[in-house]
């Protein structure tokens, strides 16, 4: 794929808008009309216009704009931070595109809400022609910079837009620092922590930027080093109180510390300042829960409900906390109508269980231990069933708590010792997994357990590495099927077995069952666990096996999701 040079037309300064394609989002006809008639000015002739949130989607659901103007408030529905977040999680923008939001208003809370999902440029009311092309040209020229670097990371070659990023730096010395900022967070993803460290430091030699302050305490907070991370967050967050993604790290960073109270004051402090945030509210309110804080809880799960009716951030889980707090206010009544809600709304097999523990859950912590026996009879029903999906970790946490809180025993202890081969290395979890053992008065045995349910996959795991490294390649393949359909969670299993697949074809040659059955795997990860090192890494080394040039392992794995919907050899039941 080429790249921009300074010869690009671009890079010059010279745009032609003409021949761009427009969408105007706004819900006052008269605005509409005078950002056409300004864009018209500039010559632009392919100019769409939405008059609410929804009329947006609709429209970038079937066009690609070169560049969006969209307003903040839009009446009843979505809002535009909302209309921007769907897009950039539904990638309905081309990687050149541009997105202006534009809004009168002018609160701390919006500007930071709608920054949090990086728009190009934030305008405020009222725009004049010279102010909208100054933006236009200026967010363009930089945009077209990033666009091949944008396209691989769309594609999520981590590696080659790193590569791309150095490039673009000798070409466009101007923006070298938000090159090497992108170089950094590719580096980050690619699984190659080190050289990012070196860039955000190189970054620091010549200027205290707080994001590369940041890059350098999110890697030392995933090498355990969680103190010094605290204090490099803390440290961001004392030069700029607005610098909300320190908040949020500084809040992971205790969480892992197991120093829940602390975590729950960093996320209160960055609720205030930027409280239009699905995903924080309900960190918000499931801290609170943990610490038993009602109010606070019912608040943050209150306010999750009520943004996320319009937002692509909706979940599940805010339904089933406001239960819980419901149920702990002693209003059985309204925790049910709210399960009732989760499950007619989101639907599956998954919410239905997980309403199901919640309803048991519910009715234990009001007194009505009857109902709540009858919520663990139907749960170990469900368990029984063979052939359904068992759930992530923390919904077999839950699963067990109730189980045992309601005097069944072989049940949740199965339920544990799964989620303890399944996450075997993952020490945070286990201590979670031990401390539901203590609380059903079965600490030295849980003991025994977990030690022995994580043997059981450092065997299996441990059995296909060396069948491979031993030269019986064929032999682990199978063996490492195997080890996924009985752990079809366990990261270091499914991405070992990624890597044995790999490595036989880079000795025998491409074979598509196999890169299909290569991709499968490693999109199971990406499902369950996003955001894995070792993704990219694996990922790459596919992308340079295909047979046809210019095929990326992304395509394929594209490609195979629509075609197939499943991940073969990978049995999650």
């Amino acid at each position: 794929m080429s790249t921009v040079t300074a010869s690009h037309p671009a890079a010059e300064g010279v745009v032609d808008w003409a021949e761009k394609r427009y969408l105007l989002v706004d819900d006052f006809v008269g605005i509409r009309q005078l950002l056409r008639e300004s864009l018209r000015n500039l010559g632009a002739k392919h100019i769409d216009q939405a008059a609410s949130g929804g009329e947006a989607m609709v429209l970038l659901s079937k066009t690609r704009y070169d560049v969006v103007l969209c307003d903040y408030n839009l009446g009843d529905g979505k809002n535009g931070q909302q209309v921007l977040e769907e897009a950039r999680v539904r990638n309905l923008m081309l990687p050149s595109s541009v997105w202006l939001m534009v809004s009168a208003e002018k609160s701390v809370e919006s500007v930071m809400g709608a920054a949090e999902h990086q728009p190009d440029a934030y305008i405020i009311k009222p725009i004049t022609e010279g102010v909208l092309l100054t933006r236009l040209n200026r967010v363009w020229q930089k945009k077209q910079i990033f666009r091949d670097i944008d396209q691989a990371f769309a594609d999520k070659d981590y590696l080659r837009a790193a590569r791309l990023c150095e490039e673009q730096i000798a070409h466009n010395p101007l923006h070298a620092v938000d090159l090497l900022r992108m170089k950094a967070v590719l580096l980050l993803k690619s699984g190659d922590p080190a050289q990012a460290g070196a860039v955000y430091e190189k970054v620091l030699e010549d200027r205290d930027y707080n994001w590369a302050r940041c890059g350098l305490a999110k890697i030392r907070m995933a090498h355990g080093e969680l103190e010094s991370a605290r204090l490099m967050f803390q440290a961001v967050i004392a030069d700029n109180r607005f610098y909300i993604d320190a908040f949020d790290q500084l809040a992971l960073s205790f969480q892992l510390q197991g120093k829940t109270e602390e975590a729950f004051d960093v996320l209160g402090k960055a609720a205030k300042l930027s409280p239009n945030s699905v995903p924080r509210q309900r960190a918000l309110g499931q801290t609170a829960l943990k610490l038993g804080n009602i109010p606070v809880a019912e608040k943050a799960f209150r306010k999750c409900i009520e943004m996320g009716e319009f937002s692509v951030m909706k979940t599940v889980d805010a339904y089933l906390g406001l239960a819980r707090v419901c149920g702990q206010k002693n209003d059985v009544k309204e925790a049910i109508r709210l399960l009732n809600a989760a499950v007619h709304q989101f639907g599956g097999d998954l919410v239905e269980l997980r309403a199901k523990i919640t309803e048991g859950l519910v009715y234990h912590e009001s007194g009505d231990y009857r109902r709540a026996r009858k919520s663990g009879d139907e749960l170990e029903l469900m368990l029984a069933d063979e052939s359904k999906q068992r759930p992530d970790a923390a919904t077999c946490l839950d699963m067990a708590t109730l189980l045992f809180a309601v005097g069944v025993k072989e049940a949740p202890v199965g339920l544990l010792c799964y989620v303890t081969r399944n996450n075997h290395d993952n020490v945070p979890l286990l201590e979670d997994v031990q401390k539901i053992f203590d609380k059903a008065r079965m600490g030295d045995e849980g003991i025994a357990l977990i030690k022995a349910s994580r043997q059981e996959a450092a065997d299996m795991m441990n059995k296909g590495v060396l069948l491979w490294k031993t030269g019986k390649v064929m032999e682990a393949v199978e063996w490492m099927r195997v080890a996924r359909k009985a752990l079809p969670h366990n990261m270091r299993i499914l991405f070992n077995s990624a890597q044995i697949l790999i490595s036989w074809m880079q000795q025998t040659g491409y074979v598509r069952g196999l890169a299909d059955e290569a991709i499968g795997v490693l999109m199971h990860v990406d499902a369950i666990a996003p955001g894995q090192p070792r993704f990219a890494q694996l990922m790459e080394q596919l992308a340079l096996l295909a047979p046809v040039s210019g095929v990326v392992a992304a395509a394929a794995a594209s490609e195979y999701e629509a075609a197939n919907g499943a991940i073969p050899g990978v049995d999650a039941g």
